[in-house]
């Protein structure tokens, strides 16, 4: 299933989140308008407020609650942000098949409106005017910081292992998925544990398996359709998932050759290590895990009534997995 099918539940809903982040992308400074429209409209799927308005509706949140809407765009503009500082790290050139915001503005002016965007995401929080989501959503941003400081860390570093990767993923990915599902019930909801610790868990698996499947496809997928070039993570020495399970497993010589292209990054080994994951079911042994994390997030609606919007969710998840780009 196409994401469009799946987001139709709540179509009117995502359009009052676009219409947010358009008026909230609002400065006096002219650059800030321009390299905050061409981030935000550079083709991404809006999955956080997405799953945050699905989960909403799916616990009987009524529809036009401005609160979710606010909710949404919050949450889609730190993901930006994020994205904004990470593009900046990796010295990433190219992004949903187009230029990065830093490849065209430089580093400074990217750095500077991400801080903008988190920082107008902490404005919208306070509108929501409860404390326990505003404080939920600090934590959320602290560790979303530990982990890129965490990743950081492990660029060309061989011996990353599983568990230390997992860290980075619960708090890099995991964590922004895990408070948007969460805060979404919260809102209208806050005393209803079952259904809070249900959504939180639903949107725990749910991103750790889209960040699985996408390990996976930086290695097995199409360039054009990902809008990416394959080997992107090794060319900046990150050891994300196929390579940590390739070095566990593979015989030297396969070992020597992964181990080099961490330690070095570039790509100019990148046919070697392919195979070298191939040998060594790498990318099979990822997408089974990402599978694993799917059907956890779909066992987690169980706390939940059935409705399309339930399906959805489910859906969602099976998405995450079985995706090309």
């Amino acid at each position: 299933m196409e994401i469009a099918a799946i987001r139709n539940p709540v179509a009117d809903d995502m359009s009052a989140v676009d219409g947010i982040i358009q008026d909230r992308l609002q400065s006096e400074v002219a650059l800030i308008n321009q390299l905050g429209q061409y981030i935000i409209g550079g083709g991404g799927k809006r999955l956080r407020p997405m799953v945050a308005l699905l989960m909403a509706r799916a616990a009987g949140h009524p529809a036009d609650d401005h609160r979710h809407a606010l909710l949404g765009a919050t949450l889609e503009l730190i993901h930006t942000a994020t994205l904004l500082h990470d593009d900046v790290v990796d010295e990433s050139a190219v992004r949903r098949g187009r230029d990065t915001a830093n490849q065209i503005w430089g580093n400074e002016a990217s750095v500077l409106v991400g801080d903008f965007l988190y920082t107008r995401a902490f404005e919208m929080m306070v509108e929501l005017d409860d404390m326990a989501v505003m404080s939920l959503f600090s934590r959320t941003t602290n560790r979303i910081a530990e982990g890129e400081v965490m990743q950081l860390m492990h660029v060309h570093d061989p011996d990353v292992t599983e568990a230390r990767y997992q860290q980075v993923i619960d708090r890099k990915t995991a964590v922004l998925f895990e408070a948007g599902c969460q805060l979404a019930v919260e809102i209208n909801h806050p005393a209803d544990t079952a259904r809070l610790q249900a959504a939180a868990a639903y949107g725990h698996h749910l991103g750790i398996a889209f960040q699985l499947a996408d390990d996976a496809l930086d290695y097995d997928g199409d360039a054009a359709t990902i809008g990416k070039n394959i080997g992107d993570d090794l060319a900046e020495g990150k050891p994300t998932l196929p390579l940590i399970h390739c070095m566990a497993n593979a015989g030297a010589d396969d070992r020597g050759i992964v181990r080099d292209a961490i330690e070095n990054g570039g790509r100019e080994d990148i046919d070697a290590v392919v195979a070298a994951i191939a040998r060594t079911g790498s990318i099979t042994y990822t997408r089974r895990l990402a599978e694993q994390e799917a059907d956890q997030a779909i066992e987690a609606l169980d706390a939940l009534e059935q409705s399309p919007f339930r399906t959805a969710l489910g859906r969602l998840a099976a998405f995450a997995v079985g995706r090309d780009y």
